[in-house]
């Protein structure tokens, strides 16, 4: 590799600190959703959980401190937050919207380690100065009903959705989101 070749990562997998390995893997597991992956060690003193394409480690007296912060991004947070709720996870915050574009739910571990577990939603905030113009346009009747339903399913007013939707269009991965959502809001 030479100097000016980009350096490529591919994931980042935390590895946490906690004091009873048994009790971890089972709060991930039991309480949080998450997959177990695998042990190492007899007893188990090392070993991972997924949620998803998200990995974490865990070391059993080492390798970090209790107290760690993750950010986990998931698809629906509020349907989370009600499934970790009814299994008993410790959730010390949310779910909130935050003006930086998260909606998020804070969760404490057994080692006092905290996952903000969130998902991205329209930034409302700074508001932007737009000037309004007069516009005239005529659409099919079916398409009012669909951008009708569209904003009501963000939480959004016609012409905030058609904004969020015309000035994010072409934003990176911004087109296939909105299409799934479109596709589920009409066959929901």
């Amino acid at each position: 590799m030479s100097n000016g070749t980009k350096i490529s990562a591919e994931c980042l997998t935390p590895i946490l600190y906690v004091r009873d390995f048994a009790e971890a893997m089972n709060y991930y597991t039991e309480k949080l959703l998450f997959d177990r992956l695998w042990e190492w060690g007899k007893p188990p003193d090392f070993g991972a959980v997924r949620l998803g394409k998200v990995e974490i480690f865990f070391c059993l007296g080492g390798q970090g401190h209790p107290g760690t912060w993750l950010s986990i991004f998931v698809d629906d947070v509020d349907d989370y937050f009600e499934r970790i709720t009814r299994l008993g996870a410790e959730v010390i915050h949310g779910p909130t919207d935050y003006p930086w574009g998260c909606r998020e739910v804070h969760v404490r571990d057994p080692n006092q380690h905290v996952i903000r577990f969130s998902q991205g939603i329209p930034m409302r905030e700074p508001k932007m100065e737009i000037e309004r113009v007069p516009f005239e346009a005529r659409i099919e009747k079916r398409l009012a009903a669909l951008m009708g339903d569209l904003a009501r399913h963000k939480s959004m007013t016609l012409g905030e959705m058609l904004e969020e939707t015309f000035l994010h269009t072409f934003e990176h991965q911004a087109p296939a989101e909105r299409c799934i959502e479109c596709v589920s809001i009409l066959a929901g």
